[in-house]
């Protein structure tokens, strides 16, 4: 039986793969500039001819973008879950926004569950840091706007999604990135003005979370997400009803 010829497996394809796992597991970002060609080959162990062969594998498969005198870069494509006019659309309207939380309580709650059973003692340390950044503008001196407490607060999360080892959750949780940091700043709009122990609460919940997930309580700690996310509907369902109370208060009024 002629079973034909073995196909000997060039260098670059295991370079490829190595590229492609870091990709996917979040060590080379969405966007972001691979090191130098002379830092990979020498990290790798091979030759720069067959790294450059790797990369142009990568460049034909649309993961990479090679710029002329500028370097490789990972493809930003790939962190954009959905497109830029979606994501306007999803930003401004209120239904979208509560499907998003009803979102965040399912995902979130995987991710820190996850990243309770398997983050590495590197996990930890990005993960302190991203927690140490958001109680930072919690502090009662801080200067942080809403912007940035929006932000630090959306890192906190994507730490803990990075921490699960899952790569489908990681790229979803990157993907809606700027969805979830605009949710989050509109978010805490609503509920500091609604009840004046928001920020308080916020700050237990995460620091909960957070202790949770460096104890390896996996199941308290997916508990407590959802208790995170809970909250936060709590708090928005009430002020918009308080909304609504003032615009029918203020339509008798107009009769």
């Amino acid at each position: 039986m002629d079973v034909g010829q073995v196909r000997q497996r060039r260098l670059s394809d295991d370079i490829v793969e190595r590229l492609e796992t870091m990709i996917l597991e979040g060590a080379l970002k969405a966007g972001g500039r691979l090191p130098a060609e002379r830092v990979l080959a020498e990290r790798f162990g091979v030759s720069r001819p067959s790294l450059r062969e790797a990369i142009q594998k990568l460049v034909a498969k649309g993961l990479l973008v090679s710029r002329q005198g500028g370097g490789n870069y990972v493809a930003a494509e790939l962190g954009s879950t959905f497109s830029d006019p979606l994501l306007h659309l999803l930003e401004s309207n209120p239904d979208a926004q509560r499907d998003l939380l009803e979102f965040r309580h399912t995902l979130e709650g995987s991710c820190a569950f996850y990243a309770a059973q398997r983050a590495t003692p590197v996990d930890h340390e990005r993960l302190r840091a991203a927690f140490d950044e958001l109680q930072r503008c919690y502090a009662p001196n801080s200067k942080a706007s809403r912007a940035e407490e929006g932000a630090a607060d959306a890192r906190f999360h994507l730490a803990i999604a990075e921490a699960s080892h899952n790569a489908v959750l990681l790229h979803t949780i990157r993907g809606l990135f700027d969805l979830l940091k605009h949710n989050v700043v509109t978010n805490i709009g609503g509920m500091y003005l609604q009840r004046s122990e928001t920020r308080d609460r916020l700050r237990e919940q995460h620091q909960a979370l957070f202790e949770a997930i460096i104890e390896r309580r996996a199941d308290a700690a997916r508990d407590l997400s959802h208790q995170h996310i809970h909250y936060v509907q709590e708090v928005l369902a009430e002020a918009q009803q308080e909304v609504k109370r003032l615009e029918r208060a203020q339509r008798r009024q107009g009769l």
